[in-house]
């Protein structure tokens, strides 16, 4: 479904990525995990061309995405992203954050759109906040809003870049139910994280990253369990205490 192959980004002098290999099937759970710095973000940036690659390639179902004669706004109606900031309009309520995009860049119904998200919202335990303004929202129930917002395009991938770091620890919970759901419906997902325990619990394979390289790769009950990298050990005794 999605595929890095040796995929190198830098600002300036700093390297960031340093030659990425992911590759990502189709209804996979892939977790990102590692300290802050080591390239998480930017990885995820990469791949729905927030920033462009300095070198590697990018595959989106057997298509190279990085060929610099893609449509990007195309490719990115497939690849949804959300943030630990929610990014949410605040001038417009929540319905109309959540229908904007399929009816003014996907062109579709607004009647349509506005039932399909009703629905979502439902999912989420937020319909009866359909009128409401961001502001009056908790940050958990904003980025719940978020997540529905990238969900409604009904994209192949979901990109999640530490969703839950910006959240009282009372919050988290809200938003994780949503992805259990999301991984239930066959959703395909990379997500950055460091909540470890729901990356135990949810992830398919678990990635961990450190200075801009995988350090390793594997299912949860291998890299949490009998991790083969000293660095991931040292990482995971670090994260434990």
């Amino acid at each position: 479904m999605l595929r890095a192959d040796g995929v190198r980004k830098s600002f300036g002098e700093n390297e960031v990525l340093k030659g990425i290999d992911l590759h990502i099937e189709q209804g996979e759970v892939v977790c990102l995990i590692g300290a802050s710095g080591s390239g998480k973000s930017t990885l995820l940036r990469c791949l729905n061309l927030l920033e462009q690659v300095d070198d590697g390639d990018i595959w989106l179902d057997e298509r190279e995405i990085t060929d610099p004669r893609v449509d990007v706004d195309e490719v990115r109606r497939s690849i949804g992203i959300v943030f630990q900031a929610y990014n949410l309009f605040p001038h417009l309520d929540v319905l109309d954050n959540i229908t904007l995009g399929p009816v003014k860049v996907l062109g579709r119904k607004r009647a349509e759109v506005r039932e399909r998200a009703l629905e979502l919202l439902r999912r989420v335990g937020l319909e009866d906040r359909a009128g409401a303004f961001p502001d009056a929202l908790s940050g958990g129930q904003q980025q719940r809003v978020a997540l529905v917002r990238a969900m409604v395009m009904q994209p192949d991938v979901l990109l999640l870049d530490e969703i839950t770091s910006a959240l009282d620890p009372l919050l988290v919970g809200e938003v994780l139910d949503v992805i259990r759901d999301l991984r239930a419906d066959g959703m395909t997902i990379v997500m950055a994280t460091h909540e470890m325990s729901f990356a135990r619990e949810v992830a398919d394979r678990i990635v961990f990253m450190v200075d801009g390289q995988v350090e390793e790769s594997g299912p949860p009950e291998q890299v949490f369990g009998s991790p083969q990298s000293p660095r991931t050990a040292e990482f995971l005794a670090r994260h434990r205490g």
